[in-house]
């Protein structure tokens, strides 16, 4: 570990942040963040049990009704403050995504401006909160519609974009006047840490962001749901847990946002130009080294163009630069962990049983780290088992289609609807498939769909509620209605 990287870990906090003061939980070891680029630990950082998380919910609790009187433009500087401090610092919550998940640092630093693009949207939407007033329709009162903080919420976060996961959950909850217990994933802690360190210096008042950092997230987490202090739940994660998660909110009928899996489809067409068709396969493939709910999954291809764009597809993928990825050179990253590592292996052998050809990759490298060659694999079965599971690696199955309608059956057959791609230069194909494809985000001819100005969710298994633009706020306030009778 080099100086730099000494120096800046040391800024990170290693407690938990409980109604502002950071201190030591009482979880029976300590948590070692590895970087999967060499399997080694980066930071030892507190563990928390249930006792840790009811008090981090009883100190966002102590403050909701406070938090939620505060003036809306005073909770918008408070997040125009943060974003400020970020985009100062960007290069060092570059590196501790880097360090910490393994993406190369170019990307990373855009995960920076993705995820600070949500602090500076959601200080503008804070004092935007409106109502509506009017006579009812009998003529005899006005109704005022007003919008008020759900209350105390909890964000469960996941691992693979540690600040971007953070700040669309945590901004809107500010902006709305909510407060919050936050539990980051285990892997990837340390940029939410930092991040919440910036708040504290912007001026965010003690119990309004909490944040406790575990090795058992269900018996810390279920004293919590089950408090009926909490108001809501927002979760980004697997779909099995999102299950459970909304099962235990159902006992005390809780607010939910869950983003969970997806299984996307990525459609070339035979008048595609297949250049931008390669390069938006790039994109929606491999950020973040393909562990993306976004990533395309399946490629369902034309038959008349498979060769070629699985060919120029595998090209532009063996040129990745394999290497950890704080290092510049490094075009391609690790996966999180030996269990995904192993995974990727397990469904490039699967695949290639069930009939698959192998264009490129297909296998782990080196010794240290949790590497796997960016792959690309031709001549996929329609029913092939890759094409049921989420890979969340740089494994890209190409499926041929020989119609339009067979093409959208195909991207339809999935339990999961997050976001499709397509790309074609009939607009009109275009038009008609931006409304058969399941899917609650597509991508016309664009491999990249996030923005923070934009709503962000799925449907089917794929989750409930929307994250970013005007829609994301929503998610925090509940709708009041009152009506005064003429006098």
């Amino acid at each position: 570990m080099s100086l730099n990287e000494t120096e800046l870990l040391a800024k990170v906090p290693t407690g938990l942040y409980i109604g502002g003061k950071w201190v030591q939980g009482h979880g029976e070891q300590p948590i070692s963040v590895e970087d999967p680029s060499t399997g080694k630990t980066l930071l030892t950082i507190a563990n928390a049990n249930a006792e840790d998380g009811m008090a981090a919910l009883g100190a966002a609790a102590d403050v909701q009704a406070t938090w939620a009187k505060t003036a809306p433009r005073e909770r918008a500087e408070i997040l125009r403050r943060t974003f400020e401090i970020v985009r100062e610092r960007a290069e060092e919550f570059a590196t501790i995504i880097s360090l910490e998940m393994g993406k190369p640092i170019a990307e990373a630093r855009g995960e920076v401006t993705y995820g600070n693009e949500f602090v500076r949207w959601f200080s503008e939407e804070a004092a935007r909160i409106g109502g509506r007033f009017g006579s009812n329709p009998e003529g005899t009162g006005k109704m005022m519609i007003t919008k008020r903080p759900v209350g105390p919420a909890f964000a469960i976060t996941p691992w693979n974009f540690p600040l971007a996961m953070a700040t669309r959950k945590i901004a809107p909850a500010i902006a709305a006047g909510c407060t919050m217990v936050v539990k980051p994933a285990e892997l990837t802690p340390l940029t939410t840490l930092y991040f919440v360190k910036a708040l504290e210096e912007a001026g965010l008042p003690a119990g309004v962001v909490n944040v406790i950092t575990t090795s058992t997230s269900s018996a810390t987490s279920a004293p919590i749901i089950a408090d009926p202090r909490l108001r809501k739940i927002t979760f980004t994660g697997s779909t099995p847990v999102g299950v459970r998660l909304l099962q235990q909110a159902a006992q005390n009928v809780l607010r939910t946002s869950m983003e969970l899996g997806g299984n996307a489809p990525f459609l070339v067409f035979e008048d595609a130009d297949l250049d931008a068709a390669v390069t938006g396969a790039m994109q929606a493939k491999m950020r973040n080294i393909g562990q993306a709910c976004t990533a395309a999954n399946r490629f369902i291809v034309h038959e008349s163009v498979a060769d070629e764009f699985a060919t120029k597809f595998a090209a532009k993928m063996s040129e990745l630069n394999l290497g950890r990825g704080v290092d510049t050179a490094s075009t391609c990253g690790p996966v999180i962990n030996q269990a995904a590592q192993e995974n990727m292996q397990r469904l490039v052998d699967l695949t290639v049983k069930e009939g698959a050809d192998v264009v490129t990759g297909g296998s782990t490298v080196g010794d240290e780290g949790y590497f796997f060659k960016p792959t690309v694999l031709a001549n996929v079965p329609a029913d092939a088992s890759i094409l049921r599971e989420e890979i969340f690696g740089p494994i890209a199955p190409i499926v041929r289609f020989k119609s339009e309608e067979e093409a959208v059956r195909l991207a339809n057959d999935t339990e999961f609807g997050l976001v499709s791609y397509a790309f074609t230069k009939d607009m009109a194909r275009g038009m008609r498939l931006v409304d058969s494809l399941e899917s609650g985000m597509s991508g016309l001819n664009t491999g990249l769909v996030s923005n923070a100005a934009a709503p962000f969710g799925g449907v089917k298994q794929s989750g409930l509620g929307r994250e970013g633009g005007a829609e994301g706020i929503e998610e925090y306030l509940e709708t009041r209605y009152v009506l005064v009778p003429n006098l």
